[in-house]
């Protein structure tokens, strides 16, 4: 499994990517591993200003429906339209192709609770 150093996780296994002030989200390689094939992803909330740990929208597998949670609060500028219709992708290329949404972070101090990818590794027992 796949884990780049310079990303940021959750324990609800979204990865971060930070540039500035905005940040591209979506799944870990275990979470997608976990879920199975990924046959849609639904994200409604394009233009909304969400805490963290809020429900930004939620991934169907095809054994299990799980929610997306915020890893930060901020508002949602763009979403992936790629994986609307591909959601396979987030199987496929979860770190690149196949991420979730962008971010405009309204408090960059809450990227300090984030793990790195060794904290993270630690959470799922790899």
């Amino acid at each position: 499994m796949d884990f780049p150093k310079e990303l940021k996780y959750t324990k609800d296994h979204e990865w971060v990517r930070i540039d500035g002030d905005v940040a591209w989200v979506g799944i870990t390689d275990f979470a997608q591993s976990e879920l199975g094939d990924i046959v849609f992803v639904e994200i409604d909330t394009e233009g909304e200003e969400l805490d963290i740990e809020e429900v930004f929208g939620s991934v169907e597998a095809v054994k299990t429906v799980s929610d997306l949670f915020m890893p930060v609060s901020g508002e949602i500028l763009e979403l992936n339209s790629k994986i609307e219709e591909s959601p396979e992708l987030v199987n496929t290329d979860p770190y690149g192709e196949g991420w979730m949404i962008k971010i405009k972070l309204s408090d960059t101090s809450e990227l300090d609770s984030l793990l790195s990818a060794d904290a993270y590794k630690e959470v799922i027992g790899a």
